[in-house]
């Protein structure tokens, strides 16, 4: 009876589940870096770079009659303590500028290597119809690059009697994202999101 019992509780022990959960939902496992941090900087910025009516337009000889600005999504640098990749904030900011409609982005870097391929593929596998085939030279010329960095400021306070054993973690984020005019170099937009996140964690934690 008693071999039978263990046996049980071993396997309810051992059992594990896994479920969907909201993807938008505020994540709360721990004061590190999470979805919601990503989701929330990537909406606020974009947002604040699509309001900004510096941008609404920009006039050359070259643009023809679409006077929309051409973005190119630069290097976000990570800044903090922690490993963060922050291509998903880049990617995700990126899918949101597209879809205002107001913006022309161009590819980045891994982008422009599947470009080069294809055209490659196009121009010299004979197996494309030459009246189809693209050429290098005919892409459109950034106007701006959109860059910028991720900072933290990490805090902990240990247990202690006067904690009653509570351990505490304070993280700071700070997002400063600027776009600037690739022919002068004149800072066009500059805007800065933040975000604090606390976590306390009991004696048996």
């Amino acid at each position: 009876m008693k071999t039978a019992l263990i046996l049980s509780l071993l396997t309810f022990v051992s059992c594990s589940s896994t479920n969907y959960g909201d993807a938008s939902a505020t994540e709360t496992v721990n004061a590190d870096w999470g979805s919601t941090d990503l989701q929330t900087f990537a909406t606020e910025m974009s947002d604040s770079l699509g309001a900004a009516t510096q941008l609404a337009f920009l006039d050359h000889p070259g643009k023809d009659g679409d006077k929309r600005i051409t973005v190119y999504m630069g290097g976000f640098d990570n800044l903090t303590g922690e490993h963060i990749d922050l291509g998903g904030l880049r990617d995700k900011m990126t899918a949101k500028l597209v879809g205002t409609g107001k913006f022309r982005i161009v590819a980045e870097h891994k982008g422009q290597g599947e470009i080069e391929q294809q055209v490659r593929f196009q121009q010299g596998s004979g197996r494309v119809d030459p009246a189809q085939a693209k050429a290098f030279g005919k892409q459109l010329g950034a106007d701006v690059v959109v860059f910028g960095s991720l900072r933290d400021i990490t805090k902990t306070k240990s247990r202690s009697l006067e904690t009653a054993g509570v351990k505490t973690k304070d993280v700071f984020f700070q997002l400063v994202l600027q776009c600037v005019n690739i022919e002068t170099g004149e800072i066009l937009w500059a805007d800065e999101s933040e975000i604090r996140k606390s976590q306390s964690t009991g004696i048996f934690g």
